[in-house]
């Protein structure tokens, strides 16, 4: 087959180099999958082979790559990957216990050349044939070339222990790299594991195992305790204890009452529930979560890109001055020694060897995802990584996002006139249009819907409520401005109001009004305390009325809050902070924030496990709720970037010194090895804290 290049979107070449070599023996292809199309999707369509290369229902990727070949050494253990290497080490210590400590007569001349050639083969020649393929395919300048060039240029000048030394700590090297790429993998993996592939489910009295993916809408799932939930469903049992840890990143059990939704990947704690299945297998709330993660590698950092296009141009420009090192001398010196100048031009090669920085740097993103999704913190990309360190100010949406969204009935004022209990049954049947909370608290304070109230031609009218028509007379349900809209007088003052108002008019009068009380969220006030622990400013945007959104603004310790806004008005908003030169992240709900959430460097979504649109429009979604998890976030995002440029300072300083003696002859290929092989392992050590930080 003939062979054909593999780009991501921004045009950067991901075959033929070291870094699909690393992560193919770690298993972990799809971690430098292509970046999707477009920002937010997800693209699993077959390649231009033909072939598709989505992720199977288990969640893993068993493809082969182009080559037709499956290159992964998942499954092979530690000593099969150091064996090579070790077997070159044993050789090569050896054979330098005879050059120096323990002489043998024998041990010169023809003996002693195949015998460092015995000591390099091992290492060396995997490396060869990596770079000769490479060169088939069209990449010529690649890691294995020079590393080629370096050594096969020190066994011609007869400078055979460090040939084999820097080919051998080179594959020590590769071998660390793939042990890192594989932990990052398995990071990953865990998550992808969360989601069991068959469950029970009860047909006609009796109990019957399947595939998790063939049950049905309707099916009934009986889960024993300690068994984790396949699909979503509805809680038939009177009530159930659930580890939503798989979701959320948090292991406190939830109680569920009959009735309530239940999630794929939630642990039974006790007693056996039944469950009616609500969504397809693939569907759930966790199978989107799964994909997120797995496609979150494909969206590139702005520095990972650089380094990527960085590499493609540096490469080349090394190996032509390698060669004007070894050859303009000779127009300048007096005593020219080709094989003194050949030397140096073959350290300078071992040292520009860019692994530190091609591996390394994906490696510090990878982990840094990894730790977002252990806390229960999703990012779609390691690019919203770096937007999240950048953010200076965090712009939020009150209900549902600093607020509980659980609403109660505080108090009902009617005009002179008017029978409560009907004007009730009209506000519960107008809201039972509407998924607003108001709406839900509205339904729990007067129970069922009345399906014999009549109402037509009802209409949402965006940040100001709802409308009808009853009996031929127009009802309108909502806050104050609705009826200002409508030009209904009132003789109250709403801004007196602490509560949230829903005002009510009927045949062109007013009505009366309800209050609604909102609970504050347990770790709020906190939020906020971090946000500016960490030099980021506070804004609150609600469509609620201004003196709940003061007041709530207050207790939290806020810097700014605006209410009665409409969405064109959050946009408004965000565009006057936007105008100062801050970097901005909207939270909300994903949804009725679109506007908002596109004008936002990087949009957050609270609420994952209750709507699937937020998962799908947001660039970092927040799974349970907490809004302590934005500046969590943060953190992340700043620690992850730390780390990378440390890695990259630290491979750019340690290079050009090294570079620089090696170029006048001031360093040994020992020096090299160390500025190539012992960078690469320092960065990749580096990249792995991550992994490991608390947050």
């Amino acid at each position: 087959m003939e062979h054909k290049h593999r780009y991501d979107a921004q045009g950067r070449q991901l075959c033929c180099t070291q870094t699909e070599k690393i992560y193919n023996q770690a298993g972990a292809e799809d971690l430098i999958g292509e970046a999707p199309a477009s920002s937010h999707g997800h693209d699993h369509s077959p390649d231009e082979d033909g072939h598709d290369h989505s992720p199977d229902e288990d969640g893993h990727d068993h493809s082969p790559d182009e080559d037709g070949h499956d290159h992964s050494t998942a499954g092979a253990s530690q000593m099969q990957l150091f064996l090579p290497a070790l077997i070159s080490f044993v050789l090569l210590i050896a054979a330098i216990a005879m050059d120096n400590w323990i002489a043998q007569a024998w041990f010169k001349d023809w003996v002693r050349t195949s015998w460092y050639i015995l000591a390099y083969l091992p290492v060396g020649v995997p490396v060869i044939r990596d770079a000769l393929k490479s060169i088939a395919k069209g990449e010529i300048f690649s890691e294995f070339l020079l590393m080629s060039i370096a050594t096969l240029g020190a066994f011609g000048i007869k400078e055979y222990p460090e040939a084999v030394a820097v080919m051998l700590f080179y594959a020590v090297g590769e071998v660390f790299q793939t042990l890192a790429v594989s932990r990052a993998k398995s990071n990953i993996k865990a998550l992808l594991d969360q989601r069991p592939d068959e469950v029970t489910i009860l047909e006609n009295g009796k109990s019957k195992v399947i595939k998790a993916a063939d049950a049905g809408i309707g099916a009934i799932v009986q889960l024993k305790p300690g068994e984790k939930l396949g699909l979503d469903g509805e809680l038939l049992s009177e009530q159930g204890a659930f580890n939503t840890a798989a979701l959320t990143g948090e292991s406190k059990p939830d109680t569920k009452m009959e009735g309530d939704v239940v999630l794929a990947g939630m642990i039974n704690m006790n007693t056996v529930s039944l469950i009616r299945v609500t969504t397809a297998y693939q569907d759930s709330k966790l199978s989107k979560i799964l994909e997120l993660v797995q496609n979150a590698t494909a969206q590139k950092a702005p520095t990972e890109l650089f380094i990527r296009k960085f590499a493609k141009i540096y490469t080349p420009i090394v190996v032509f001055l390698a060669i004007g090192i070894c050859l303009l001398p000779y127009l300048f010196v007096g005593q020219y020694v080709f094989s003194e100048w050949l030397y140096r031009a073959l350290v300078f090669l071992v040292i520009s060897c860019p692994c530190a920085l091609v591996i390394s740097i994906p490696l510090g993103y990878f982990g840094g995802i990894g730790a977002a999704s252990r806390n229960g913190i999703l990012f779609k990309g390691s690019n919203f990584l770096d937007a999240m360190a950048d953010i200076r100010h965090v712009v939020m949406d009150k209900t549902g996002t600093m607020t509980a969204g659980v609403f109660k009935v505080q108090e009902i004022k009617l005009q002179a006139g008017y029978d409560e209990a009907r004007i009730l049954k009209l506000v519960n049947k107008i809201e039972s249009h509407s998924s607003h909370p108001v709406a839900t608290a509205i339904r729990e304070y007067a129970g069922e819907v009345d399906e014999a109230v009549s109402l037509d031609d009802v209409e949402e009218i965006a940040g100001h409520g709802l409308k009808a028509i009853t009996d031929g007379k127009v009802l309108l349900v909502g806050n104050f401005k609705l009826l200002d809209k409508f030009n209904v007088a009132y003789d109250i003052d709403p801004n007196s109001i602490v509560y949230t108002t829903i005002a009510i008019a009927l045949d062109g009068k007013f009505v009366g009004f309800m209050t609604i009380a909102d609970r504050i969220k347990a770790d709020a006030a906190l939020t906020i305390q971090l946000l500016h622990k960490l030099g980021v400013k506070a804004t609150m945007l609600s469509g609620d009325k201004t003196t709940v959104v003061a007041y709530v603004a207050k207790e939290l310790g806020i810097d700014q809050a605006y209410g009665d806004l409409l969405p064109e008005d959050k946009v408004n908003k965000v565009k006057e902070i936007k105008a100062v030169n801050e970097s901005v992240a909207f939270v909300g709900d994903g949804v009725n924030d679109a506007p908002v959430v596109a004008l936002s460097d990087v949009g957050i979504a609270m609420g994952g496990l209750g709507s699937d649109a937020t998962i799908e429009t947001a660039d970092v979604v927040i799974q349970d709720d907490k809004p302590s998890k934005i500046p969590m976030a943060i953190r992340i995002g700043k620690e992850t970037k730390k780390v990378v440029y440390q890695n990259i300072g630290l491979a750019f300083i340690v290079k050009g010194i090294v570079l620089i003696l090696g170029a006048g002859g001031l360093a040994t290929m020992w020096e090299a090895v160390f500025a190539d092989v012992g960078v690469s392992l320092i960065a990749i050590l580096n990249a792995i804290r991550i992994q490991k930080m608390k947050f």
